[in-house]
């Protein structure tokens, strides 16, 4: 039995965990999970499961006295605490944002496998969790699709022979769209994504495709190849999770649903392809075809920028996340225009203090210094 603690478990990813660990408990166990918020999901968990540790972001006394055997953890500090328990075998870390990061670096110090769906935490740190890796012997398993499919393409083969990593991105709610028919776009359209079922956030990084410019960093630090060697590819059915290129000129392609269950279920179960009651089959005949376009970096700026911060290293990926975080959160409370969240993300880089080996707590001192700078010029603006 593989031993699991699940944070951010009432998030997309994380209720999907959920799907797969129910379909699988004569191998996973789940142990622990954290919450926020979100105490009606709780409940159920309770009731699903035997848990032995619960994290929520305020403390809430009826839960512990209703449920004594049950370590409860809050607060700042609560999902470190968590990270740093014993009695679990892998973190499955399904958070949404930056508050990822020091949960991971806390469990592979613990000598924890990690299951990670959070992009914030190797884009911000990805030197810091990588030298950690290898400093503790742990193994990091990604569960975004794009890299669980590169993870699968590569089975078998050297990485001496690898040409480029072919990331592929649906382009989001506006991919039909021009730079200037975004001046007038609306919240409500920014979050209907044209095929898959997201958090709000997530949707809104897809629109401007910052979320393939986090990919882009992701890559570099879970494959350690050089930025050159990774290209982005705009696939409009989402069919085709991503593609390796090899020297010889051949492509290999992970394709299946646009269904994050398969993506989870590989990462939890790795190496073998097990099916269940979520799997979902592709019809290739009713696909019909697969169509890509190439990646234009005029129309979506924040992927080359990405690029370009991601080979500075340091703290600027810490800076990039804050800045991205809280112009979406503008957005979101739609003070700012959806185009102004580039905008707001060049000029925070711009004014940004660079460090080129930041230890994690200036990682974190610098995520918040972005934030607060975005939130000063939408004051003053």
């Amino acid at each position: 039995m593989k031993r699991l603690i699940l944070m951010g478990a009432s998030g997309s990813i994380g209720t999907q965990t959920i799907d797969v660990i129910n379909d699988h408990r004569d191998e996973l166990d789940l142990v622990g999970v954290s919450v926020g918020h979100n105490l009606d999901y709780l409940q159920q968990l309770l009731d699903q499961f035997d848990l032995k540790y619960v994290y929520t972001i305020d403390e809430k006394p009826e839960l512990a006295s209703r449920y004594p055997g049950i370590r409860f953890f809050n607060g700042d500090k609560g999902l470190t605490e968590m990270a740093r328990l014993d009695d679990y075998d892998m973190l499955v870390n399904a958070l949404v944002g930056f508050v990822g990061f020091k949960p991971t670096l806390e469990a592979i110090m613990n000598h924890k496998d990690v299951a990670l769906a959070n992009k914030e935490t190797l884009v911000a740190g990805g030197k810091i969790i990588n030298d950690a890796i290898d400093k503790y012997g742990v193994r990091l398993y990604p569960i975004d699709s794009e890299h669980v499919a590169i993870w699968q393409c590569i089975q078998g083969h050297k990485f001496s022979d690898i040409r480029r990593l072919i990331l592929t991105g649906s382009g989001g709610a506006f991919r039909d769209l021009n730079r200037d028919q975004l001046n007038d776009v609306t919240l409500a359209q920014a979050l209907n994504h044209p095929v898959w079922n997201m958090g709000a956030k997530i949707t809104i990084d897809s629109a401007t495709m910052m979320n393939k410019g986090f990919e882009v960093i992701e890559a570099h630090y879970l494959f350690k190849l050089p930025y050159d060697k990774i290209d982005v590819i705009i696939h409009t059915e989402s069919a085709v999770h991503s593609m390796v290129e090899y020297n010889d000129g051949s492509i290999i392609a992970q394709i299946g649903t646009p269904d994050m269950h398969l993506m989870i279920k590989y990462a939890l179960l790795y190496p073998r392809h097990k099916g269940d009651a979520h799997t979902n089959y592709l019809d290739l005949a009713k696909l019909g075809s697969l169509n890509f376009r190439q990646m234009d970096y005029l129309r979506y700026p924040l992927v080359k920028l990405a690029k370009q911060v991601g080979s500075f290293e340091g703290n600027f990926g810490a800076i990039l996340i804050g800045a991205n975080d809280e112009a979406v959160s503008l957005f979101l409370k739609e003070r700012i225009k959806f185009i102004e969240i580039e905008t707001y993300i060049f000029k925070t880089l711009q004014a940004a203090h660079f460090l080129k080996d930041p230890t994690a707590d200036q990682i974190i001192d610098s995520h918040r210094w972005a934030r607060e700078y975005v939130d000063k010029l939408w004051a003053n603006s």
